[in-house]
């Protein structure tokens, strides 16, 4: 029998192929395994980010923290829940939520509401977090959220039900960000150091980056030659493969394996907190249901169907018109990328829907380490006994085995590190002005604070009359040798003070 003729006009047929291509009928399937993988990633990573907020917040910026929080007077430049309360108790609340629904998310709770729900409570988070909170991860997941709430149905309890698939438009900008990301962070390096051109970073980086996990130790000590490969790797990855994200579809498979693998090297290779984890998500956006039926098991893949079934015309609908929104928003984000004066990490609108990204411009030679110690002594002299306050997972004893917590966050761990930084570029605190209200707090003996820190020194009257900060400088032990590393005493950053020190007082008041 002969076919119905096509009685539909040229421009309705051309709609029609364009709606397939955006709502479903692809012959790399529907993106339903895709969905979960994805999803699946995203959910480690805010269990990962609200764990971190259960533990550390409240020492943070609550009442008796390291900079406590100060009243949001206006919502509509800051939009946080906890512009109605700034209690310990509200900190800890929204951070226990947001890891509960963390959790449902991660064992397959896909829904968009509660993508949603865990995109504003971050944002709340983020918006009071000040310093704390200014790492570009933490914007990085707030744009990721969004996007991975259009994968999403508005309402599933389960993962792999029998609902419609997501939108491509979706993918397509979970892969946009994928582009971005990756792109950016090669640029900033060409921009940034020579040693990225010379091929000489990883020379030191292993050992300098802010918190080197055991592998580190091995990768630092890794022939020149191979560390020189190693950044030709990194220029390749960041600079060549993401142009493939809209490619071919062989091409971008390749590409997406490639960037995928160099993201776990480097979560292998050092605690760099969820970023890389996270950067995981939009690259596994690449991936599509052809490709991922070979890779898991066959039970799982058969629940996604058989990659017919379009999506809804409501989702597509849906991510169409947030798709123009992305577009908008990236404008600005593109000029930056273009300038030679590339900005890292940064937002262009309140909400950071769409950021520019970057990590790792420059690459530090020598790492120093700003040691805090403190006396229960009545005079600060020869005969004083001083006590360190070692932090979890920064080289404090020389034998002490560096630890592995990615992509859990050592928020006070990096700082330290950040504060290092300022004293090697200018010779004294110049931003990490923070370290002087740690200080203040160590005098005060204050107990959420304190937990911050691995082991702290016990003193009599429970605090220490004077505290004082140490710089050292430390750099891994050869192979064979029983320590991990080596250090040396370079100065004294921060004289002796006590908590009415006229010069400590000083400084907090004029904060």
């Amino acid at each position: 029998m002969d076919a119905e003729p096509d009685l539909r006009t040229p421009a309705q047929r051309g709609l029609s192929r364009l709606y397939r291509l955006v709502a479903g009928d692809r012959p790399e399937g529907n993106y339903v395994l895709t969905r979960f993988v994805v999803l699946r990633v995203f959910g480690l990573v805010c269990v990962a980010a609200f764990a971190t907020a259960v533990t550390q917040l409240v020492p943070l910026v609550g009442a008796h923290g390291i900079t406590p929080l100060a009243p949001i007077e206006d919502f509509f430049a800051s939009p946080t829940l906890f512009y109605w309360s700034t209690t310990d108790t509200s900190l800890w609340t929204v951070s226990l939520i947001g890891l509960v629904l963390s959790c449902l998310l991660l064992i397959g709770c896909e829904n968009a509401l509660l993508l949603l729900v865990l995109w504003f409570l971050y944002l709340s988070i983020v918006q009071v977090g000040g310093r704390w909170y200014a790492f570009g991860w933490e914007i990085q997941l707030l744009e990721t959220a969004i996007l991975c709430a259009l994968l999403g149905p508005l309402a599933r309890l389960r993962p792999l039900a029998a609902e419609r698939p997501p939108s491509y438009i979706a993918v397509v900008l979970l892969r946009w960000l994928a582009f971005r990301i990756m792109l950016g962070a090669g640029l900033i390096k060409l921009r940034g150091d020579p040693c990225w051109t010379e091929l000489t970073c990883l020379e030191s980086h292993f050992e300098t980056q802010p918190i080197p996990n055991p592998v580190s130790f091995y990768f630092h000590h890794l022939p020149p030659v191979v560390l020189r490969a190693g950044v030709v790797f990194n220029h390749i990855a960041e600079l060549v493969l993401p142009w493939f994200v809209f490619g071919p579809r062989r091409l971008r498979l390749l590409a997406a394996l490639g960037m995928i693998a160099f993201q776990l090297t480097l979560i292998i290779s050092g605690n760099l907190s969820f970023l890389n984890w996270l950067t995981l998500v939009p690259l596994l956006a690449c991936l599509d249901d052809a490709f991922l039926r070979r890779l898991l098991p066959a039970r799982l893949a058969a629940r996604a169907g058989d990659g017919t079934a379009p999506a809804t015309r409501a989702a597509t609908i849906t991510a169409a018109c947030y798709a123009v929104v992305v577009l908008w928003l990236s404008i600005d984000v593109v000029a930056n990328m273009a300038r030679r004066r590339q900005q890292m990490n940064a937002s262009f609108d309140r909400l950071h829907l769409v950021n520019t990204y970057g990590a790792f411009g420059s690459i530090s030679t020598v790492r120093l380490e700003l040691q805090i110690e403190g006396t229960d002594a009545a005079v600060p002299d020869a005969s004083a006994t001083w006590r360190p306050y070692d932090l979890p997972c920064k080289p404090g004893p020389v034998d002490r085995r560096p630890c592995w917590i990615s992509p859990y966050h050592r928020r006070l761990d990096w700082l330290m590190w950040f504060a290092a930084l300022d004293v090697a570029a200018h010779g004294t605190l110049a931003r990490e002005t923070w370290l002087f209200n740690l200080l203040d707090r160590l005098l005060a003996g204050e107990p959420t604070v304190l937990s911050l820190f691995a082991d702290p020194p016990q003193f009599r009257g429970g605090a220490p009359t004077f505290v004082r900060v140490e710089v050292y400088r430390y750099w891994f032990a050869p192979l064979g040798d029983p320590a991990w590393w080596r250090r040396e005493r370079l100065d004294q950053l921060i004289r002796p003070v006590a908590r009415d020190d006229p010069d400590l007082r000083g400084l907090l008041d004029g904060e």
